[in-house]
């Protein structure tokens, strides 16, 4: 049959759908089948023959005195009138079709049933393709019994799944569970042989015996876990009675035991599969985590300064004889604080900052640290180079000129302007990494002290150089004398505004990019 008792009862209170007509039609075919295994031959239709065996009173709910003509006639109705006719008449007889099916096909269901499906879907098993060690097994199981067709099959919810066959049709890979007489094996722990099924009245009225396919001999055995679950079984069948010796029955035992055995390694290859496809998956992940990490090291960390410490666990402080300092601060924050939202000021502030990242990376000077609404930089760090304090000079013209340009939209909009003042220092600095759990690279020295002096004597708007830096600068660029300022261990030390690129080195009339003979220039 196609439909199992499941279906038939999910269907009781919704009698007047096609679903019910496609129940009924099958279940009238399998009486049929019934007749002509009773009878030796067909009888004239499946109306008929349920007719008869519902006058005989052989099915439970059934009421003998409904003429077998009346209904008879109603199951011959087309279509929609079909179903409603017949459900008018199981109303008035009382017929009740899950009972009707359970007489037609007595379901044999483990007492392990719930364990024994979730361990067979552990396997992973049902809907394989054909494996070439189950497919000898069949094919010795039949040669060693002398039978002509022996399969392995699994038994699930609904069917028995064929995994590997021999000598039955290439298309045949499934019967519904409710004809299947390897259900009646799983129920058990022992071999099931039946010399002559049709003699058998557990399944003379299968139509796996009456059908098209015409059993007569079955010898299946389980193929049962460790646990003792028994998942589907190994049998051979004829279509002739036939008798097995003692033998031959223990051979099929065996090679239903070496069939669990070839099962369980290819669950244990499966498993070390996945075990393996998770191991890459984490390793992948890995990868993946550490690329996500050695990116943020390097967002606040040197390249070279990273590698370091990847390799060593720690940095080894490095004396730079010559190298150029940085740093912008912003006049009067204090009071633009007061007026802004918290998160205005944040938000501003990283838009100015991220900015003035792009344009260090552009020049190549490394950025140190914020502070506040303080940044410092600087050039020839960790990496010497020549033109550290021209660089840190560009740098400088292009952030002013940024904002310059914002605090003339600003303007527009009555908002407070953003001012900066920017001083630069070139001499010796001691660079190295300080911390354990959060890394800082940082310098070290008086080159640092004195470019904070610079930048506080600066006017908001304007860059302020030591003269260190403007003996680099004073050919590529126009300059103007500061003065002098007081700086702890050093003095006076002079000063001087730094305010464009000189016009014949210039590429731009405002002074702010180097032409080719900008960097030709001693």
């Amino acid at each position: 049959m196609k439909h199992s008792l499941r279906d038939i009862q999910a269907d009781r209170g919704n009698l007047h759908g096609g679903r019910f007509l496609s129940l009924w039609r099958s279940a009238t075919t399998t009486l049929w089948h019934i007749d002509a295994g009773e009878q030796g031959s067909s009888t004239p239709s499946p109306s008929s023959a349920v007719a008869r065996h519902c006058l005989a009173g052989r099915f439970p709910g059934c009421q003998a005195r409904t003429p077998g003509a009346k209904l008879a006639r109603r199951a011959l109705l087309p279509g929609a009138q079909q179903a409603m006719a017949l459900a008018s008449w199981f109303r008035d007889t009382g017929f009740r079709p899950e009972l009707w099916v359970r007489t037609l096909m007595e379901i044999s269901i483990p007492a392990d049933e719930p364990e024994r499906l979730e361990t067979l879907k552990s396997y992973a098993i049902l809907d394989t393709l054909p494996e070439i060690g189950f497919d000898e097994i069949t094919d010795l199981a039949a040669h060693i019994c002398g039978c002509p067709a022996a399969l392995i099959s699994f038994v699930d919810e609904s069917r028995q799944w064929m995994k590997a066959k021999y000598g039955l049709p290439p298309d045949m890979s499934e019967c519904p569970r409710e004809i299947s007489i390897c259900q009646v094996t799983i129920c058990n722990n022992d071999v099931l042989y039946v010399p002559e099924l049709v003699k058998d009245q557990r399944f003379n009225t299968s139509p796996l015996v009456t059908g098209d396919l015409a059993l007569r001999f079955y010898c299946g055995a389980p193929l049962i876990t460790p646990e003792g679950h028994a998942l589907g079984t190994l049998c051979v069948v004829d279509f002739q009675p036939r008798e097995l010796t003692f033998e031959q029955r223990e051979a099929l035992r065996r090679l239903s035991r070496q069939t669990m055995v070839h099962l369980e390694l290819r669950r244990q290859l499966l498993a070390r599969n996945e075990s393996l496809l998770q191991l890459q998956h984490a390793r992948d992940r890995a990868v993946a985590e550490k690329a996500e990490s050695d990116r943020l090291l390097l967002n606040i960390l040197p390249s070279s300064i990273a590698d370091e410490l990847k390799a060593n666990a720690r940095v080894q402080p490095r004396f730079f004889d010559n190298a150029t300092v940085i740093l912008i601060d912003f006049k009067g924050f204090t009071r633009l604080v007061e007026t802004l939202e918290p998160a205005s000021v944040v938000d501003q502030l990283d838009q100015h900052f991220t900015r003035f990242d792009d344009l260090m990376a552009k020049h190549r000077l490394e950025k140190l640290k914020t502070i506040g609404d303080a940044y410092l930089a600087v050039g020839g760090v960790p990496e010497p180079n020549r033109s550290h304090a021209v660089d840190a000079a560009l740098c400088a013209l292009q952030i002013l000129d940024h904002l310059a340009r914002l605090n003339r939209q600003r303007e527009k909009v009555r908002l407070p302007a953003w001012q900066a003042r920017v001083g630069i220092n070139t001499g010796p600095v001691i660079a190295g990494v300080v911390g354990k759990h959060k890394f800082t690279y940082d310098i070290w020295g008086n080159t640092v002290n004195t470019a904070q002096r610079l930048e506080a004597a600066a006017e908001p708007g304007r860059i302020c150089i030591a003269e260190s830096t403007w003996h680099h600068a004073k050919s590529r660029f126009e300059t103007e004398s500061r003065g002098a300022i007081e700086v702890k261990h050093h003095g006076l030390v002079n000063m001087y505004y730094l305010n464009r690129i000189k016009p014949e080195f210039a590429a731009d009339a405002a002074g702010l990019t180097p032409n080719d003979r900008f960097w030709k220039q001693d």
